[in-house]
């Protein structure tokens, strides 16, 4: 540890080197990721009403919510997860152009609109030593900033992210909190982003491949590749840009990312992060899927079916 104050301080900014992770008893709490979380204990008719929303698909073939404005009672859900005393993470890395153009407004909208009265850890992952922006820090809300070597990113970003993001949630992040997000760095927070999200594993429908048909989907075609999926076969095109659910089962993403990687570096091939996402959703199903109102690009045309905007994911070099 570099410097910082106790993280149990409101607003508490803890800086840390990412090679070697060690765990700091003085910092890290153990979560048990089953107490009491379940998502059994609160029924899905409890506070989800797809029939609100039928001019969009609202529900999976395999019964997963698909979280759309007007389809959930938030009002339920805070009662729920009020009781659980629970702490919520949220993961972004930002390297060279990254941290100059879009670190500032997505850490002050997150601050403003990620799980708003919940504990909070933001897990801010840089190339150098890093100011955090003046903002009203929410008063459960703590930040740790972790310093990565630039000869671990240079050559290959989503690798590096997920690599990473695998290594801190097997060496911390496990133990300290309940539910999990990593998002990209040019996204700005535009309303509340809240307990509607969280589930065991969560995946984010792409903005603009949600709008067509599934034959015209980008999945990786080369039967030989590790992100292959055939002709005829997929159910929607997932965005890199949020991924999210429980430690455990975000850690599991990256471990079949990297074995995906690997597998097809020695056939001599590479496909996009996106595409061994979109395979590993295909395998194993998501248990809630956020719809483009959490990740639309504004440059779009707004449709009628996007109704609150949450999140504005912004092209590079935009901001």
């Amino acid at each position: 540890m570099l410097s910082g104050h106790e993280e149990n301080q409101p607003g508490a900014i803890v800086m840390l080197m990412t090679s070697p992770l060690t765990e700091d008893p003085h910092t890290t709490k153990a979560v048990d990721a089953t107490r009491n979380l379940q998502e059994d204990e609160l029924r899905l008719s409890d506070w989800f009403n797809p029939r609100m929303r039928v001019d969009v698909i609202t529900t999976t073939d395999w019964l997963a919510p698909v979280i759309w404005e007007g389809t959930f009672d938030r009002e339920a859900l805070e009662k729920y997860y009020r009781k659980q005393n629970i702490t919520v993470g949220l993961v972004v890395f930002a390297v060279g152009s990254l941290t100059d153009q879009y670190l500032d407004p997505f850490l002050r909208s997150a601050s403003k609109f990620f799980m708003p009265g919940y504990k909070v850890i933001f897990y801010v992952m840089v190339d150098r030593f890093l100011q955090l922006p003046e903002m009203d820090y929410g008063p459960r809300q703590s930040f740790q900033i972790h310093l990565i070597g630039e000869e671990r990113w240079w050559s290959d970003f989503d690798l590096m992210r997920m690599k990473l993001l695998g290594e801190h949630i097997q060496d911390h992040i496990r133990y300290e909190v309940d539910f999990l997000f990593s998002m990209s760095a040019n996204l700005v927070f535009q309303s509340e982003f809240g307990v509607e999200t969280l589930s065991m594993s969560v995946a984010q429908l792409h903005a603009w491949w949600y709008f067509r048909k599934t034959g015209d989907l980008p999945y990786e075609r080369r039967p030989a590749s590790a992100a292959y999926i055939p002709f005829g076969l997929g159910d929607f095109y997932y965005a890199g840009t949020i991924v999210g659910g429980v430690p455990l089962k975000v850690l599991d993403l990256t471990q079949e990312y990297m074995k995906g990687i690997v597998l097809d570096a020695e056939n001599g091939l590479n496909s996009t992060y996106e595409k061994y996402l979109n395979k590993y959703f295909f395998l194993n199903k998501p248990t809630k899927l956020l719809s483009p109102e959490y990740s639309w690009d504004p440059t779009f045309h707004t449709l009628r079916q996007v109704r609150s905007m949450k999140i504005a994911q912004y092209p590079i070099d935009s901001l």
